[in-house]
């Protein structure tokens, strides 16, 4: 009766042999990390890290079947200490009569620290093969301790040809072809957004919804299965990803590639004032003084969000990524101001030297403080070129300006006080 029960086409269609798993021939192929280890006659535990529906549940369950290993699935949302512990006695049950046992964990980055490290015994002696499942970055949520005895294994997202033999699959299996004319053929393979069991659930919706003859456009598609929400956690690698990809293409002064970048962000449902904080954020860090407009317009941007709202706001956001994108770039005052800060640090509560001290009283005249002090308004060229650093740290150099911009300017200045002290013999 079970089998005859309702089934998603999802699970319908899972794949019966490695070789039949799409869009990861990296890991399943002939040459693929799985396919060797196969070959090696043995198996070692492993993490599988990639978004949902890239096949990491289903290549779990084909590895026990292809080398003959006991099956055992736990979730990590529902398991705790209690569950892993009549798991583990099992598995060990198991290997007393020399069977194996591949104990998949999906969202194991969901168990705490502890929980993570009652695996440990377990993998160390053998008695289970782990193969945990994952979205999230295996560096940051699991036990050091734990990936020291696993394989990384990434799973990539499907791509467009991997979807598309799915959904050739799916009809076979249908006996059906999607009432779907190219156009929104390919948008449907687009709005599954290399998720496989997405463009599954997509097209059961389609064949659900479809009349006797009936053949769906893209714009009728979109209206049929209101289109499926991006992949974007605001405070999990999805974010960390894009908005390291906005920076990095500012930086590379690519404005194709920050608007971009800046549209996924928005259209995943960002918070535009975060957007616009990284925004002023990079005007400090990769323009600096090269642009010195870069950090008001970066600003104003911000503000301008900020009394517009949305969706007016959003367009002074990409003024200003499209700015920083194209003007001048140098990271010389963040190298500058980082160097600064170390030697701070290091260098203690040094006095400043007494000649740039005021002296409010006559004791501290009588020591000498403001004494031999030069004041650079009454200067040639108001400038005087004398130091100004701690006498114990002696002179040190820290911005160092590139020939753009408006750091020209601060070059010229620079160059004329080293000549101006050379002259006077000072170091």
């Amino acid at each position: 009766m079970e089998k005859a029960a309702p089934r998603p086409l999802a699970d319908r269609m899972r794949p019966e042999k490695l070789a039949d798993v799409v869009g990861q021939d990296h890991l399943v192929g002939p040459d693929g990390a799985l396919g060797r280890m196969l070959r090696s006659g043995s198996l070692g535990s492993m993490i599988f890290w990639g978004p949902p529906g890239t096949g990491k549940t289903t290549v779990a369950r084909l590895l026990a079947r292809e080398t003959d290993l006991h099956f055992e699935q736990i979730s990590a949302i529902f398991s705790g200490v209690a569950e892993l512990k009549k798991v583990f006695e099992q598995a060990r049950g198991r290997r007393a009569i020399g069977q194996g046992t591949l104990l998949f964990v999906d969202e194991i980055h969901r168990f705490n620290r502890a929980q993570q490290d009652s695996f440990l015994p377990v993998m160390e002696d053998g008695t289970v093969t782990l193969v945990g499942a994952t979205t999230e970055n295996p560096s940051f949520e699991l036990n050091a301790a734990l990936l020291s005895r696993a394989r990384v294994l990434v799973f990539q997202p499907l791509g467009e040809a991997a979807i598309a033999q799915l959904l050739a699959r799916a009809e076979a299996i249908e006996g059906r072809p999607l009432p779907l004319d190219e156009t929104a053929r390919a948008a449907l393979v687009r709005m599954a957004d290399g998720d496989g069991r997405a463009a599954l659930t997509l097209a059961e919706e389609v064949w659900r919804a479809a009349r006797a003859d009936e053949v769906f456009d893209a714009a009728a598609l979109q209206a049929i299965v209101q289109r499926r929400a991006p992949i974007y956690d605001k405070s999990q690698d999805g974010h960390y990803n894009l908005i390291s990809a906005l920076h990095k293409s500012v930086r590379g002064s690519d404005p194709d590639a920050a608007l971009y970048y800046l549209c996924r962000m928005l259209d995943a449902g960002e918070d535009p004032l975060y957007l616009g904080r990284r925004l002023v954020r990079m005007a400090v860090e990769d323009i600096g003084l090269a642009d010195p407009q870069a950090l008001g317009i970066a600003n104003a941007a911000k503000d301008a969000y900020d009394y517009l709202g949305s969706p007016e706001g959003e367009l002074a956001l990409a003024q200003a990524a499209v700015y920083l994108a194209t003007a001048p770039k140098s990271n010389a005052l963040y190298t500058a101001y980082k160097a600064a800060m170390a030697t701070a640090k290091s260098a203690g509560s040094l006095v400043p030297p007494k000649t740039i001290l005021n002296a409010p009283t006559k004791l501290m005249k009588g020591e000498g403080y403001g004494a031999g002090y030069r004041y650079d308004h009454d200067e040639p060229d108001a400038f005087s070129g004398q130091n100004y650093f701690p006498e114990a740290l002696g002179r040190q150099s820290f911005y160092a300006p590139a020939e753009r911009g408006f750091e020209r300017e601060i070059r010229k200045r620079m160059d004329y006080w080293a000549k101006l002290r050379k002259e006077r013999g000072e170091p």
